[in-house]
C-alpha cells in the first residue's frame, strides 16, 4: 500500500508509475476521498475542542454551585454532532482505505519500461544440451516411466491436478528435502513450516486480495483462503508487530503445496506439469532494512539461481518490465529453466522486492536502534524454487536414449544414492 501523504506529495509521480504499468486507475479519485476526510476531520477537532471547553466551564460552574443546565443542554447537540461525523469518518476512512488497497506498487527506476517483449535478459547460465535423438516431452516420459498419474488425478480432483507416483513421488519429496536443506545449510535462511490455509488480513497484507481473489480458493463458511503460495503466511508472521534494527535481516524458507484456480489461464497451455492448481514450493522470504533491500534482492536470486546450478539445469535470469511485474513489487527477477523437449523456457522463480509496500498494509515495522524510530521494514520474497516445471525441467534435460531419466547427482542423497529412473 502506498502512503496517502506520499500520493498527496508526488500525485505527478505516481500517475507516471500507473501509466507504465498500464494501469488506468483515477487517482483523482484517492485525493477527493482525501480531501472530503480532511473537511470532516477538521470539523471534528472543532467540535471536540468546543466540547472540552464546555467540559471546564461546567465543571468550573458545577464546583462554584452555579446553573450549568444551558451549556449542558448545547452539549448535547453538540455530542449528537460529533457522533454523525464520526460514523461519516469511518464510512469514509472504510471507502479511502478501499482504495488505497487497488493501487499497485510503484516500480524501481531501474525496471524496463513496456510489455513483456522488453524483457532483459540479464544473465544465463548453461547451454542447451545436445541430444543424439530427438527429445521427448516430459508428459511422454511421466507415462512411459509411470511417475505421474494425470487421468486418475482428473478423476480424484478435476483437470490440471497432480498425481505423483513411485519415483515420481520420491523425487518430488527429494526435491523439498534438497532445497530446503540447501537455503538453510548454506543460506542462511530459518525454515518454517506454516498452515495453508490464512485470513483475509494475511491475504490483504501481502497484496493478493482484494486485486487477485478471482485466482484463489476461498472455503464457503469461513472466511478463509487457501494459499497461493508460503509467501503469504511467512510474511504475515509479523503482521502488526515491531522488530527491533537488531533483528534484520531476517531470512525464512518454508515448503508448502499451493493452490491457484488460474481464472485467467484459458488459451494458455496447461498441459501435464505446466499450470496446475496444486503444486510443490520452497518459498524464501526476507525482511530487512530499506537502505538495504537491493542488495538483499540480488542475494536472493543468488539463492534461487544456486538451487538451479546443483541441479544443473540451463537457465536464464529475466528482468520484469512495469507491465509484468506483479501488483506488489517494485521490482522482479525471473528465472526461467530451459526444457528440451518442449523447446521451452519455463519459469520456475521469481524474486522480487516489495520495499514497504507489503508491511504497510501487513504493519510490519522495526525500532532504530539509535533514533528509536520506528520504520516500515522491507519485504522481498522469491521461490526457491516452484517444483512443477524444475520437474519437467529434470526430466527433459536428464533424459536418455533407452527412455530412462538420470537423476542429478545433487538429489541423489534423498533418493538412497539411485542414479537413474527406472
Amino acid at each position: 500500500m502506498l502512503d496517502i501523504k506520499f500520493i498527496r506529495e508526488n500525485p505527478d509521480l505516481v500517475k507516471q508509475a500507473l501509466i507504465k504499468r498500464n494501469n488506468k486507475f483515477d487517482l483523482n479519485l484517492i485525493i477527493q476521498a482525501d480531501d472530503s476526510r480532511r473537511v470532516i476531520l477538521n470539523e471534528l477537532e472543532a467540535l471536540r475542542a468546543e466540547k472540552n471547553k464546555a467540559n471546564d466551564e461546567i465543571t468550573g460552574l458545577l464546583k462554584a454551585k452555579k446553573e450549568a443546565k444551558d451549556i449542558i443542554a448545547s452539549m448535547k447537540s453538540t455530542a449528537q454532532k460529533i457522533d454523525l461525523l464520526e460514523e461519516k469518518l469511518k464510512i469514509i476512512d472504510a471507502d479511502l482505505n478501499k482504495l488505497l488497497l487497488t493501487i499497485p506498487n510503484i516500480t524501481h527506476s531501474s525496471v524496463p519500461e513496456g510489455e513483456s517483449a522488453k524483457a532483459q535478459i540479464i544473465r544465463s547460465s548453461g547451454k542447451p544440451k545436445e541430444f543424439d535423438f530427438k527429445p521427448v516431452s516430459h508428459l511422454e516420459l511421466c507415462h512411459n516411466l509411470d511417475i505421474i498419474d494425470f487421468p486418475r488425478a482428473t478423476k480424484i480432483s478435476g483437470s490440471n491436478f497432480i498425481l505423483y507416483k513411485g519415483w515420481g513421488a520420491k523425487l518430488e519429496r527429494a526435491l523439498i528435502n534438497f532445497m530446503l536443506d540447501f537455503h538453510t545449510q548454506k543460506h542462511g535462511y530459518t525454515e518454517v513450516f506454516t498452515p495453508f490455509l490464512v485470513n483475509r488480513a494475511s491475504m490483504t497484507g501481502t497484496g493478493q486480495l482484494p486485486k487477485m481473489e478471482e485466482d484463489m480458493y476461498k472455503l464457503k463458511d469461513d472466511d478463509l483462503f487457501l494459499i497461493p503460495t508460503a509467501e503469504v503466511p511467512v510474511t504475515n508472521i509479523f503482521r502488526d508487530e515491531v522488530l527491533e534494527e537488531g533483528d534484520l535481516p531476517k531470512y525464512l524458507t518454508a515448503y508448502s503445496a499451493c493452490f491457484r484456480r488460474e481464472a485467467g489461464s484459458y488459451g494458455k497451455d496447461t498441459k501435464g506439469l505446466m499450470r496446475v492448481h496444486q503444486f510443490d514450493k520452497v518459498e524464501m522470504v526476507k525482511f530487512v532494512k530499506p537502505e538495504n533491500s537491493y542488495d538483499e534482492l540480488e542475494k536472493l536470486v543468488n539463492d534461487a539461481e544456486d538451487i538451479l546450478k546443483a541441479l544443473g539445469l540451463v537457465y536464464r535470469v529475466i528482468a520484469l518490465t512495469t507491465q509484468d511485474i506483479s501488483f506488489a513489487a517494485s521490482k522482479c527477477y525471473d528465472l526461467e529453466a530451459y526444457a528440451p523437449g518442449m523447446d521451452k523456457w519455463l519459469e520456475v522463480s521469481s524474486c522480487s522486492n516489495f520495499e514497504a509496500f507489503q508491511a504497510r498494509r501487513a504493519n510490519i515495522r522495526f525500532r532504530r536502534k539509535d533514533t528509536k524510530r520506528l520504520d516500515f521494514a522491507h519485504t522481498l520474497n522469491g521461490s526457491g524454487v516452484a517444483l512443477p516445471r524444475t520437474v519437467i525441467a529434470i526430466l527433459e534435460n536428464y533424459q536418455q536414449k533407452d527412455g530412462s531419466v538420470i537423476i542429478p547427482e545433487a538429489l541423489r542423497p534423498y533418493l538412497n544414492g539411485k542414479e537413474r529412473i527406472p
